[in-house]
């Protein structure tokens, strides 16, 4: 395996491994290994049992999902164990496991148990919302590897439950994310606390500053493994973009979600505001959907998990640091709803899907004039997205017929009763009005797709009958005065004294936006917009002449309307600021 150097100037281990079978020199690890069917290594398990990756500190970036877990268990069972394989004999604790949540830490400790259960190794696991006195009490029995949350591990520490004073290897698991939720001082008193002497493993998935001046401090000479290729992002998940009105988030979650029917689906929020909203806007819907934001008790969290793997569930509405650490092995597809706030976070939600060799979707929800920013957020994590239109009505119907096809065309095995029931159901009515009743069944069970406004500079609303000779105006907003079709409608018909049927396309430039009315009721409605005007403030609504391909754009005065239009998402009130 040949060395190259990483960002903080350690040599790095390539993951360019030949196919091989796990080679430990403990028996009862290999034992453990094969009972649970592990035949090949991954290649983070490959990279760290490697000869020149032994009794080293590790830097190690690889995905979630990847075999991680089982890669640091193996690494370390040389400062756990004793040449017969049996546990060292000690006073205190050897092996300090720090991961940022409850969820991973436990899924953690589940692990580590089951690979050293033949060792006579003890595992105690220490977080937040468990009952502290037991974590004392398994701590003062004696326990070889500690696996906790930084904040629990460090209340043990203060309190003197926590002994570091023999570890001889430290793990900080998905290290990234516990410095991005405002761990590092809790990270630097627990490794601190440790002898100089022992072994640093660290895992994360990127590596940013913080963690490259954590590593500086903490390791020595350590061996940088990567097995991402840092040009593909994450290999196993297909990115899309699809570019939306800002009006039009939620009806896109819907049609996303109904087009691709997860098994299980995550979507991304930024705010606890926004998680409650969206939540509670799905469930209107007839989603069967759960929320994990901060506002959520340790219980409540919970039940939420559970009820996403009991299948009772299958969208989580979510922000960042609420679902950092989960793993639900049926996560599909990821949404952001909401921009992240840089390529690192990107990165980081995605990874929620895509784990352990199986496919996963993540698609961001770009407003229009946002377009930009994640475009080059994209260049920054170095993903290749695919631009998108999403999913219309028709597309969803068109999915919906083939999965119902799938459905009723696989094999079944008829039970009890079945079948005399199909015959009585065929002798009372005919085979095409029973597979009618079964297609309509199939749709109303399901929530309804949402019409989306189509296009970035212009929103058709025709060509309708009676427009064939119509009347174009001109509004003085435009997309940087926040204009949108579902405010500048009704503002349009009230001014005009018109229903929403008598206004036709609807354009909308940067500066300005046109539209159309019949012309059998162009004077009358220019007149009305005459008497009304002054009602919304700077706003101004003027004929054009000719149709709009005819005439060139018209810049618009230094200062632009003053508007107050309402953001629907998240129930805020924005205003257009002057230009």
């Amino acid at each position: 395996m040949t060395g190259q150097v990483s960002a903080c100037g350690n040599p790095v281990a390539s993951d360019h491994h030949e196919i091989m079978t796990f080679q430990t020199a403990f028996p009862p690890l290999a034992e453990a290994l094969a009972a649970r069917s592990y035949t090949t290594p991954t290649p983070v398990q490959a990279a760290v049992l490697e000869a020149e990756a032994a009794g080293r500190d590790l830097i190690v970036s690889a995905q979630t999902g990847s075999g991680k877990t089982v890669a640091f268990g193996l690494a370390m069972a040389s400062q756990l164990l004793g040449e017969s394989g049996a546990a060292r004999p000690a006073h205190a604790p050897l092996a300090l496991v720090i991961a940022p949540t409850r969820e991973l830490a436990q899924q953690v400790s589940g692990e580590l148990a089951w690979l050293y259960a033949a060792t006579g190794v003890k595992v105690a696991t220490c977080v937040g919302g468990m009952d502290p006195q037991r974590e004392r009490r398994a701590l003062g029995q004696g326990a070889h590897i500690v696996v906790g949350t930084p904040g629990r591990l460090r209340d043990h520490l203060e309190r003197g439950a926590l002994d570091c004073t023999a570890i001889a290897v430290a793990v900080l698991d998905e290290a990234d994310e516990m410095l991005d939720m405002g761990f590092r001082e809790d990270l630097e008193e627990l490794l601190d606390a440790t002898p100089e002497s022992r072994r640093t493993l660290l895992f994360s998935a990127t590596m940013p500053r913080p963690i490259v001046a954590l590593a500086r401090r903490y390791q020595r000479d350590a061996l940088r493994i990567a097995t991402l290729d840092a040009g593909r992002g994450h290999g196993d998940i297909a990115y899309q973009a699809m570019a939306i009105a800002p009006s039009d988030i939620e009806n896109a979650v819907v049609n996303v979600l109904r087009f691709h029917e997860a098994e299980t689906a995550i979507l991304f929020c930024a705010t606890r505001d926004n998680v409650r909203h969206l939540h509670a806007s799905l469930t209107e819907r007839g989603f069967a959907v759960v929320a994990l934001s901060g506002e959520h008790s340790q219980n409540e969290r919970n039940h939420a998990l559970q009820a996403l793997r009991d299948r009772r569930a299958r969208v989580c509405v979510a922000t960042d640091v609420a679902a950092r650490g989960i793993d639900l092995p049926g996560l599909s597809l990821v949404v952001h709803v909401e921009i992240p706030r840089d390529a690192e976070a990107l990165q980081h939600r995605s990874g929620r899907t895509g784990r352990a060799g199986r496919k996963g979707t993540a698609i961001l929800l770009v407003p229009f004039p946002r377009r930009r920013r994640v475009e080059a957020m994209l260049r920054d994590a170095r993903i290749a997205a695919d631009w998108i239109a999403p999913p219309s009505p028709e597309a969803i119907r068109a999915a919906d017929s083939e999965r119902l096809l799938a459905t009723l065309l696989a094999p079944v095995e008829p039970g009890e009763g079945d079948r005399e029931l199909a015959l009585r159901l065929l002798g009372e009515r005919s085979a095409e009005d029973i597979a009618m009743a079964l297609v309509q069944a199939h749709r109303t069970r399901m929530p309804a797709p949402e019409e989306l406004l189509a296009g970035d500079a212009a929103v058709q609303r025709g060509p309708r009958p009676g427009f064939e000779d119509s009347a174009w105006f001109r509004i003085n907003i435009g997309r940087r005065h926040n204009a949108d079709p579902r405010w500048v409608l009704p503002l349009l018909c009230r001014r005009g004294h018109v229903g929403r049927s008598e206004i036709g396309s609807i354009r909308i430039a940067a500066q300005e936006t046109l539209f159309e009315v019949p012309g059998a009721i162009a004077q009358r409605f220019l007149a009305a917009v005459r008497r009304t005007a002054g009602e919304d403030g700077d706003v101004e609504i003027v004929p054009v002449k000719g149709r709009p391909h005819d005439e060139a754009p018209r810049r618009e005065s230094a200062d632009g309307p003053r508007l107050h239009p309402e953001k629907k998402f998240g129930h805020r009130k924005r205003t257009a600021r002057p230009r």
